[in-house]
Parts: C-alpha cells; structure tokens; sequence
C-alpha cells in the first residue's frame, strides 16, 4: 500500500511510520519539523528511522530523500500550509491511503500562541482535505483528541456524547477538523475517520507531557507541578496501542452506516480507564526508584478534570481495544529515556 504520513518528526508519527516500515509499506513522509519543543528530538526520531539531519535540510517535494534503514520511506520537509506543494504531492504519488497526524499539540500553548493553531490545524487541515478532494485516496485517516470533550462532565467519553463545551483554541480546532472531515466526505464521497487519542505515553515521548516532564525533574531532584492539587485523572494510553489503533482503522474504510451514507468515522484510543494523577506519579517513583518533589498548584485554565475513553465503538470496528498496562508502559518510557538521556 501506498501512503502519505504527516508529522513523522512527531511521536506517534515515528512509530507508526516505523511500524508501517517494518510491514514494508511504501510511506512518504513529511514534516516542517517546527520548534514548538526541542527540534533534537524530532531530529533524533528522524534519525532513528534513517535520515541524517544535513541531508533533511535539504530535501522537499521535488527532492524526496529515501531512508538508509528503510529503503520503502521517503521524506521531504513541508509545511501543510504549503498550499500548492501538498496538491503537487498528492498528483504525483497517488496516494492508498492518508495518515494525517501532523498538527499544532499542546493546550496550554494555544493560550499564548493561538495562530499557530489556526495556521496549522485548520489552513493545514484544509490543503490536505483539498488535495484529498482533488486527488482522492481510499481513506483518510487523521489524528484528533480526546479534548474535544471539554467540559463534558459525562464519563467515560462516548463518541455520541455532545463535543460542544471545548476548554481551549486546540480542542476547537479539533472538533473543527472532525466537521470538515465529515463535510468533505459528505459532498466528495471522500472516506474519512478521525481518531481521538488519549493521553498518549512511551518512548520518545513529547517533551510537553507529563510523563516526560515527570520524569525530568525526578531525575534531577528537582519539583514537579501538580495541578489541582492531584485532582486530575487521565487516560494514559501507550504508544504502541495507539498505533495498532491507526493502521486497524486505516483497514476499516468508512461506508456509512445505512441512515446515513456519508463514509465517516470518528473513534475514541484510549486504554480505557482514567488514572489518578499521584496514582501515576507514584508508578514513576517505583520505577526510577526516586521519590518526586510535589509542589501542588492550582487548576490550569484550559485543563480539565478527567479524561475517560469508551473504547467500545473501536472494539466493534476493529476487534482491538488498547491494553497496555500503565506499569509495563512506564518501564518501557523509563528506560528510554535515561538510555536516550545518558
């Protein structure tokens, strides 16, 4: 199968571009490789799959450079805002399938810099459901989030709950790719699912998240910000079970539902069960073997409570529902991170 993904620099973008890899699919691949975090860390997953930092500066869309790990990926530096570049790309590969993932992350950033998520996850959003339109794959397939539900104090999160309480520019943008989605399904026939993710984990993990920030000061001796005084519960959701989530949906093309014919999809990937925030702060601690410095802060504005995946719909979609248990995740995160860190 032919495919396009974006935002292989990212964390779940180097995995699944891996794993799709291994099951030697022919991938391209892209990413603007922005310095939203430290751009070593995108450079060092790019690294990991076979492309060397001086020769991604210079490649693009008319100069796909071909992995030395793995002769089935090319990769070029775009900008999904690159309007005509991603129509071009889209004519001359003919896509199987489309693994949108790339996307301004982060809710507390959207506070501060909003056009970036306007520019990226709704501009950027567009150009690939416009190049879809024009040249159109059998699937697309595009990350969105579990913070779409907001406000909603209903749990666990169904995919029939009401999403129209969001607590931050990026939930909103979000939702608003979910809309446009579905719309350009309806009016193009174009098959498309959205993927909610929930808290995701693991090695080579965002250094904006907290399991990554945790495990940081930990190690450093030095105190982590609890907010709302530990009153938070996620649904930490392992990287490897996010990406069997990808490509089993990406298998699954959208054919409507007989009421409604549009050919869209939206599913939760979460591993089904919310975790108290010192709950899992206490798992970091018994793995690194060091105690945590808690300074206990108020609730930020943007967060929410607790996250809580139905994972139900995915299950009788794809026969998969995530299971990673927390502690065998943390343990495989760990030792990344100092081996990575050393």
């Amino acid at each position: 199968m032919k495919l396009l993904i974006t935002g292989t620099a990212g964390f779940i973008g180097y995995h699944l571009t891996r794993r799709l890899a291994e099951e030697n699919h022919s991938i391209v691949c892209i990413d603007n490789i922005n310095d939203y975090y430290d751009t070593e860390l995108k450079y060092g997953r790019l690294k990991a799959l076979g492309f060397e930092r001086d020769v991604l500066e210079k490649t693009n869309r008319e100069n796909l450079v071909v992995s030395t790990s793995f002769s089935c990926i090319r990769f070029a530096k775009m900008d999904l805002c690159d309007k005509e570049g991603m129509f071009a790309l889209f004519s001359e590969e003919s896509f199987d399938a489309v693994l949108h993932l790339a996307a301004q992350a982060g809710v507390r950033y959207s506070l501060t810099n909003p056009h970036a998520y306007i520019s990226s996850n709704i501009e950027g959003f567009l150009n690939v459901l416009e190049a879809a339109r024009l040249h159109p794959p059998r699937h697309l397939v595009y990350s969105s989030s579990s913070s779409v539900y907001g406000l909603n104090t209903q749990i666990p999160f169904s995919e029939n709950d009401a999403v129209d309480h969001p607590a931050s520019l990026y939930a909103t943008t979000k939702r608003s790719n979910e809309l446009m989605a579905r719309t350009y399904s309806h009016l193009y026939n174009i098959p498309t699912t959205g993927l909610r993710f929930f808290t995701v984990y693991g090695p080579w993990g965002r250094p904006d998240m907290s399991p990554f920030i945790f495990t940081k000061a930990i190690l450093e001796g030095k105190p982590i910000n609890v907010f709302n005084n530990g009153n938070m519960k996620r649904d930490f959701t392992y990287v490897d079970d996010i990406v069997e989530g990808i490509i089993r949906t990406m298998n699954r093309i959208p054919e409507g539902n007989g009421v409604d014919t549009t050919p869209a999809m939206i599913y939760n990937i979460g591993n089904g069960g919310p975790v108290p925030l010192m709950d899992f702060i206490h798992t970091l601690e018994d793995t690194l073997g060091r105690k945590a410095i808690i300074n206990y802060a108020p609730m930020q504005p943007g967060d929410v409570c607790a996250t809580w995946a139905d994972c139900s719909a995915l299950e009788r979609g794809t026969g998969f529902r995530p299971y990673t248990a927390l502690s065998d995740g943390i343990r495989k995160f760990t030792e990344w991170y100092k081996n990575y860190y050393s």
